[in-house]
């Protein structure tokens, strides 16, 4: 299982949660990053500390960590430069940024780590429209291998560079975030059996922001139909369960909608949606 809420500390988060984090300080960030990373270490994760300064400096900011001057030694804790790993004047490649992750939990994996865990400062990754295009689809793809995998991380944006409106559509689709002004969080489920989660609201002021977020992503199909656990979602407004199904209809699926209330039933009946199904259920799944 994994949360899903909106956070104040970057602490208590396990082996598959993924963390979007506002920040307008940099003391403040280095600060969280040491929590997420010394939680890491706690759970036997190997961790990594990405950033845009020089290794040398990345490292010192990790020094406050319990053991960090052994873990460096023992190859539990690994740091890299932005200007070393990316091109940050072009776009990601989503799909290859995702397999280099992929590489890297089953590299700690077979050294003997519990998984991996990833604290990254991305900001100079999504200043042109076109970075941020390619990084939202990124954010979504590494979220579905998270969910599923021994592999946590923290992505880190600079609200003074890069403002709420960016932030917001990229913290939709993590589970957990301290970015509180986003309504929802569209995000991989750890039940197999879900095309994603949502939780938070759905209604005219997300309107904008889930559009643009089921536009630039492809959530999985199960067995042809697109599967949501709405369990934590407590409003849906018929606009938005339109635009699930219209999302699911591009895709030439049924749309299936877990949910705690009887609200979405209603309102699929009273729109004639043949190809929704609502199924009510008490419980709450992450």
């Amino acid at each position: 299982m994994r949360s899903s809420r909106l956070v104040e500390t970057a602490q208590g988060l396990g082996l598959h949660d993924h963390l979007c984090w506002r920040y307008d300080d940099p003391a403040e960030l280095r600060a969280r990053v040491r929590e997420f990373l010394s939680d890491g270490l706690a759970r036997g994760q190997r961790v990594f500390y990405v950033g845009s300064a020089p290794a040398d400096a990345l490292l010192a900011e990790l020094q406050g960590i319990d053991g960090i001057d052994e873990a460096w030694r023992r190859g539990a804790v690994r740091v890299a430069s932005l200007t070393d790993t990316h091109s940050i004047d072009t776009p990601v490649e989503p799909t290859a940024q995702v397999r280099a992750y992929v590489a890297a939990t089953a590299e700690a994996l077979a050294a003997g780590f519990t998984g991996l865990r990833v604290a990254a400062e991305a900001t100079p990754l999504v200043r042109t429209a076109a970075q941020l295009e390619a990084f939202v689809r990124y954010e979504h793809l590494v979220d579905q291998y998270i969910a599923a995998h021994p592999f946590s991380a923290m992505c880190a944006y600079n609200a003074g560079e890069l403002g709420d409106s960016v932030i917001e559509q990229l913290a939709c689709l993590h589970p957990n975030t301290n970015q509180d002004t986003i309504g929802f969080r569209l995000h991989g489920s750890s039940n197999g059996a879900y095309s994603a989660s949502l939780h938070g609201e759905l209604d005219l002021s997300t309107a904008n922001l889930f559009i643009a977020a089921l536009h630039r992503i492809e959530l999985p199909l199960r067995d042809g139909e697109l599967v949501i656990d709405a369990t934590g979602l407590d409003f849906i407004d018929h606009g938005s369960l339109l635009r699930l199904h219209d999302h699911a209809q591009r895709r030439a699926a049924t749309l299936v909608l877990h949910t705690s209330h009887a609200g979405p039933a209603r309102i699929a009946q009273a729109l004639d949606l043949a190809d929704v199904r609502v199924e009510q259920r008490v419980e709450h799944a992450a």
